[in-house]
């Protein structure tokens, strides 16, 4: 059955492209190629998604470090849908008790991640085909028209776009948000999936032992049990589990503390990083980066750029050997399938849920109308050996 919903996909991909420009096509796999000195990456229009990430290690060998799937069509198809690479929106990550309040009146948005919503629900732009709008040797724009309503409890008209740029070791990109009839929630990130070994070292298939830098993440979004926000804002002390700011660590050095088991979610014993830390820093420190990840056997490192201020991090918990890795990243410690704590999802964005908490005067960077400015988000990762 799923082969045959695989073939049904590939005109819905097709179909979302419009050659409108003279940059390149989709290659035989679906996927838009781009290239820029030292860095090679692939895009589909289901979501916007980017679905490989190709740089090379610190000995010259080239290592695919974002997850995706070989085959473009089961993106809009797999049943477990990760968000791989995707662009979720129009409101990105949670909303407590699935309702909000705007101007004096409650909309109920859709139930699916326990009692709260979870990247707009079933129909958010993580799940839908954007249009191809134009295409260089290095760039990729698509573009989506979201009606109102199309995400339960979401009015008005909204028109997003998103940008995707490659430079010198370097992928960017700008996500733009416009309220065209209604004043209405907008908040967008961009959702990829790292191993930056490439799953291809031979003691692990696991990312516990990359390490992570959060220097301004001194604070963080609190959470109850099911991962829902409380609305507190607990300070981070220096030592503890939730700990990247004082020095880098391991992602996986705190897992003998008590604190570990239930850190991302007590309800379900989630274990690790389900979490948002949110992003203080001074004007001064604005073209610092705000999280850096490594890997010590490839030598690969990261650095994130953002004028978001907040990063959501996750390591995998949830990931239970259901999704099958590309054939590149099938090395020696992998069954051929992604498992828990395998990866590390990285999300800049705003704070989540703060269209529920105006004691956080965050409303004005989350709630848009056509008498507002656009929502604009840039996010830049910068990649480099040591």
């Amino acid at each position: 059955m799923k082969s045959f919903l695989s073939l049904l996909a590939l005109p819905l991909l097709a179909a979302a492209y419009t050659p409108k420009h003279d940059g390149p096509h989709p290659g035989s796999d679906g996927k838009f190629t781009l290239k820029a000195p030292g860095i090679t990456a692939k895009f589909i229009a289901y979501s916007a998604a980017i679905t490989n990430l190709v740089v090379l290690d610190r000995n010259g060998v080239e290592r695919d470090i974002i997850l995706g799937y070989d085959n473009a069509s089961l993106y809009p198809v797999d049943p477990n849908h990760p968000d791989y690479g995707a662009v979720p929106g129009r409101y990105a990550n949670r909303i407590a008790n699935h309702n909000y309040v705007l101007d004096g009146e409650r909309y109920y948005t859709e139930a699916n991640d326990g009692n709260g919503t979870l990247h707009s629900g079933l129909n958010g732009w993580s799940r839908r085909t954007w249009n191809v709008t134009k295409v260089t040797d290095n760039s990729i724009t698509f573009s989506i028209r979201d009606e109102s309503n199309s995400s339960m409890g979401m009015p008005g008209l909204v028109i997003g776009t998103v940008t995707h740029t490659l430079d010198a070791k370097s992928w960017s990109t700008k996500l733009e948000g416009v309220a065209v009839t209604h004043k209405t929630p907008i908040m967008l990130t961009t959702h990829p999936y790292w191993n930056l070994d490439a799953f291809n070292n031979p003691k692990t298939d696991l990312i516990l032992n990359h390490t992570l830098s959060l220097p301004f993440g001194k604070r963080m979004i609190g959470i109850d049990p099911t991962t829902q926000s409380t609305g507190g804002l607990p300070s981070v002390p220096k030592g503890s589990v939730n700990d990247f700011w004082s020095a880098p660590k391991q992602l996986g050095a705190s897992s003998g503390a008590a604190a570990w088991v239930g850190n991302c979610g007590s309800a379900f014993n989630c274990s690790g990083y389900n979490n948002q830390w949110i992003v203080d820093r001074e004007a001064a420190d604005a073209d610092k980066p705000v999280a850096t990840l490594s890997s010590d056997f490839t030598g690969i490192k990261w650095d994130l750029y953002t004028d978001q201020p907040g990063v959501v991090v996750y390591s995998c918990f949830w990931m239970g050997g259901a999704n099958e890795l590309k054939a590149s990243q099938k090395g020696p410690a992998t069954n051929g399938f992604v498992r828990s704590n395998g990866c590390v999802a990285v999300e800049p964005q705003d704070w989540i849920d703060g269209i529920n908490h105006p004691e956080w005067n965050r409303t004005s960077h989350q709630i848009f109308s056509p008498d507002t400015k656009p929502f604009v988000s840039n996010i830049q990762y910068k990649f480099s050996t040591f």
